[in-house]
């Protein structure tokens, strides 16, 4: 049954023909053979029995006797009107019962391979003019029309996707101008604060030399805070211009690159570093430069907020590359949703050379490889990140 019900709709359009053919036939056979014998058994009471026995008696091979049609003047209405009808059924019963047979396959179709899909794409586009993405389409069959179905689910899954997305564009755009305008208007306050008393005081000789050049290296410092904002911006605005550029990646070398990097970062935090691997395969398909890029910016955040020691895992699938990295520090002291906004900052005394972009990054880059990136607090303290990279070995193999 499973296997008719996946047939595609040419071959079942076929195969309720034949079957609807095959029994038209053998109904149309018995039916034009019961309409005989009843309109002979009404013809007989208008027979001359005795005339008809002799002639089966002198019967040969050279003629057959048969009942023959009485006169319409002879028989009863009701008799008259049985005999014609017999004789429709004769003449045009395979015929009537060819056109019904067809219509009931045509009817069974639509109902068992049509009817059903139909209603859910009319659903499923109904809903989707209404905005509402929140469906699936369960429509399984393995035919054209469950082929049509999962491509619809498709379209809507990526449509919900980009709505997502589009949200979170929002959501960034609206925090990224709260950021500006808080970490642009401290800077130039500050500023401000410090050109509206050398203002003042200068010109009456009111400041003496140490405490200007205290000014002036604050005023400085803020110059310096700003460069950093304006490089946080910069960095923002090539992130939506970076294409992925995929390349079979080995992971030892990866791991070797990781180490690397780390090494610069324990010596200075003087903080442990380890570094393991657990996977399928030694190889993927991957931007190594943004996986690279991501694992800069998380392990950063990992010595600086660590207390004395930073751990990095790499697990390898057929399906993602897993990059899982924690320190024992002690962890994230506001909502993990925040993490990943532009220019989030826990700690005030890290503005100056921390705007909060590395999370940020960290997470379009994740996403723009098809993955993401999870945040939490672990159990035990200290916080937990695992990035997550989509292995687009089967898209290799596809092109090979």
């Amino acid at each position: 049954m499973e296997k008719i019900r996946n047939l595609s709709l040419k071959k079942t359009m076929v195969l309720y023909t034949i079957l609807s053919l095959i029994v038209t036939f053998f109904l149309s056979v018995s039916i034009i053979e019961i309409a005989g014998q009843i309109q002979e058994e009404v013809w007989w009471k208008y027979v001359d029995q005795d005339e008809y026995y002799q002639a089966m008696n002198d019967r040969n091979e050279n003629f057959e006797v048969v009942v023959p049609r009485p006169n319409q003047s002879k028989m009863s209405r009701m008799d008259w009107h049985i005999s014609e009808t017999c004789d429709f059924l004769q003449t045009y019963g395979v015929l009537l019962f060819s056109f019904a047979g067809c219509g009931i396959a045509v009817s069974l179709f639509y109902k068992n391979k049509l009817k059903r899909p139909i209603q859910e794409l009319k659903m499923a586009s109904q809903m989707i003019a209404e905005e509402d993405l929140d469906f699936h389409m369960a429509y399984e069959n393995e035919d054209e029309m469950g082929m049509l179905c999962r491509e619809f689910e498709r379209m809507r899954g990526q449509l919900e996707e980009n709505n997502r997305r589009l949200w979170q564009m929002i959501e960034d755009e609206r925090v990224l101008r709260a950021a500006i305008a808080h970490d642009i208007r401290s800077p130039l306050a500050i500023m401000r604060g410090y050109q509206e008393m050398l203002l003042e005081f200068v010109p009456e000789d009111m400041l003496d030399q140490e405490k200007m050049m205290e000014m002036l290296r604050g005023g400085m410092l803020q110059i310096e805070r700003m460069n950093h904002f304006i490089d946080g911006m910069r960095k923002m605005t090539k992130l939506e211009e970076r294409e992925l550029n995929c390349s079979v990646v080995d992971i030892r070398q990866l791991i070797s690159q990781i180490k690397t990097l780390a090494e610069v970062m324990e010596e200075k935090s003087e903080k442990d570093f380890t570094v393991t691997a657990v996977g399928e395969s030694e190889t993927l398909v991957a931007d190594a430069e943004i996986i690279m890029e991501v694992a800069d910016n998380l392990l950063s955040n990992a010595f600086r907020y660590a207390s004395q020691k930073v751990g990095l895992k790499l697990t390898v699938t057929a399906q993602d590359l897993k990059m899982s990295i924690g320190d024992d520090g002690t962890g994230f002291q506001e909502n993990t949703d925040t993490v990943t906004q532009a220019f989030y900052h826990e700690n005030s005394q890290d503005d100056l050379k921390h705007f909060g972009m590395g999370m940020y990054i960290s997470r379009i880059y994740c996403e723009r490889h098809g993955g993401k990136l999870l945040i939490k607090n672990a159990a035990d303290g200290g916080a937990e990140i695992e990035a997550v990279f989509k292995n687009y070995v089967s898209e290799k193999q596809q092109q090979k």
